[in-house]
């Protein structure tokens, strides 16, 4: 499977077939259309930070062997919807090649502080105003 320069070998991956729910008819319980598309970063020749954002991005599709599971079903035949599991897959590893950007670090303006110190000393003279005088 490639995706522009990005190659994944074909031991890296596997499709199976299930049959699958919702609206079909009678096709639904006849045919197999649903494809159950298994990922597995370590074989794939990624580099390990790319296979690593690619286990966070996968989230719930990541299973305890660390493999990812994606599941298209939204099309009746095979063809598409292992087409649309095969993107799906791409999509996740074009993302997770993306390095993540760095955040720098800055300071509070002074307006800002101003401005947060302002509402502070507002609410504190509400909450003053509502005590009982003794």
């Amino acid at each position: 499977m490639t995706n522009g320069d990005i190659r994944l070998p074909p031991g890296s991956f596997e499709e199976k077939f299930v049959r699958s729910g919702g609206h079909g008819g009678q096709n639904v319980n006849k045919v197999a259309t649903a494809v159950q598309l298994r990922f597995s970063p370590a074989l794939s020749g990624l580099p390990f930070p790319v296979q690593d954002r690619l286990r966070a991005l996968a989230g719930s599709r990541l299973t305890g062997d660390g493999d990812i599971v994606i599941i298209a079903s939204e099309y009746r035949t095979q063809e598409q919807n292992r087409q649309a599991a095969r993107d799906r897959l791409k999509e996740l590893v074009a993302r997770a090649l993306r390095p993540p950007k760095h955040r720098h670090a800055t300071k509070p303006t002074r307006g800002s502080k101003r401005r947060r110190l302002e509402s502070k000393k507002r609410r504190s003279d509400v909450k003053r105003d509502r005590r009982l005088l003794d």
